[in-house]
């Protein structure tokens, strides 16, 4: 066969790898725009299906491994999605969309040292995007590197100083700290410049500062004005019935505590703090009922404490004193215990008593104000 005729019969065969590779290249561009417009709606499978059709095409193809990667993760299925996401960076290493998942994801399994690490090296090249500056400021708020989370927030108010995300974080990020008076600033700035569009959770972030300054009544306000939007909301009715608990209008404070219960009957722990503000109102029979309903749920120590105040309160001082011998061998540690324990042997006239208790919790190697002050004038009284 001559050298022409080869060379004649080579043309139709390139020409029909061509059309080949066209028609791959079509179906490939089809299967993915089916793709993600199908994860756009949310129809996970059939976007799947699409994606692992190309990927049957070519196993390589990026946009079928990291939309397989956004389906697992929009799923849930985070280690899953991250094997899609490696293994697209394993052939594109510079693909921002597979990176971005991949840190997402590791965000997502509290692996936040790898996001962090994935979200630095990008801005390396790109240190004005104030989308990963601030999912680096909360990588680093997660873990607790106050410096690192602090410099990032501030780089995106510097470029943006009203971003949302960034004043939301700065307040987080103190509070974390305990550093109430400044997340009270971050988030009211927050809230000024979003006055018309009030997102909830900064209300009742507000309100928590509040509380943990012992402004009450301040924040009182505050939740009130969640409640508006949501009249169920969890964190407003206990923000309002502990703020009321604070100010010391228990009955106040009894109306939210039943709230909560309206939504959660079987709420151990507001069960107890119901108990405990029907007992400060003198409600004994009524506080009973709500510390014994916890109890019947599992056993909680506050419930079995307050129980064990209603008998000091009702002078049946030896009941009250074995209740709290009990809890105490239980909770050794609690220095609540042996005041209360203290203070029932006093009201006995037995002071001895009264002050060895207090000696005890002492004889643990454990040390407390409040157990000192009381030893010290129990000591001076039976002088």
């Amino acid at each position: 066969m001559s050298d022409e005729l080869i060379s004649e019969m080579d043309f139709p065969l390139q020409e029909m790898e061509n059309s080949f590779e066209e028609k791959n290249l079509d179906e490939i561009s089809e299967l993915s725009k089916q793709g993600y417009q199908q994860l756009k709606e949310n129809h996970i499978d059939e976007a799947k299906k699409a994606f692992s059709k190309i990927l049957s095409i070519d196993d390589k193809n990026n946009y079928a491994l990291v939309g397989l990667g956004d389906c697992e993760r929009k799923q849930n299925n985070f280690n899953e999605a991250v094997e899609y996401y490696s293994k697209c960076l394993s052939f594109y290493p510079a693909n921002n969309y597979a990176q971005f998942g991949l840190a997402d994801c590791y965000k997502a399994l509290n692996q936040y040292h790898k996001a962090i690490d994935i979200w630095e090296k990008y801005l390396t090249h790109d240190d004005r995007n104030i989308t990963v500056l601030t999912r680096v400021a909360d990588a680093y708020r997660k873990i607790h590197d106050f410096k690192k989370s602090k410099e990032m927030y501030i780089r995106v108010l510097e470029m943006e100083n009203d971003n949302a995300y960034a004043l939301i974080g700065l307040g987080h990020l103190h509070y974390d700290f305990k550093e109430y008076k400044d997340a009270l600033h971050y988030w009211t700035t927050m809230l000024q410049y979003n006055e018309n569009s009030v997102d909830i959770r900064v209300l009742t972030s507000i309100g928590n500062c509040h509380r943990k300054l012992k402004t009450f009544d301040k924040g009182v306000y505050y939740f009130e004005r969640a409640l508006k939007s949501d009249p169920k909301n969890f964190y407003a009715l206990f923000g309002l019935a502990d703020c009321y608990r604070g100010m010391n209008q228990q009955f106040r404070s009894i109306e939210y505590w039943n709230k909560i219960l309206e939504n959660d009957p079987k709420n151990k722990v507001i069960l107890t703090r119901a108990g405990d503000a029907y007992r400060n109102t003198g409600d004994y029979k009524t506080a009973v009922e709500y510390y014994n309903k916890a109890m019947d749920i599992d056993f909680d120590i506050y419930a079995a404490l307050g129980l064990a105040l209603i008998c000091k309160g009702e002078g049946k001082y030896d009941e009250a004193v074995d209740r709290l011998n009990s809890l105490i061998n239980g909770d050794p540690k609690n220095y609540r215990l042996y005041i209360d324990l203290s203070d029932c042997y006093v009201k006995m006239k037995k002071i001895d008593k009264a002050i060895e208790v207090l000696k005890d919790y002492g004889r643990q190697g454990l040390r407390n104000t409040a157990i000192t002050e009381m030893l010290e004038k129990l000591e001076k009284s039976a002088v």
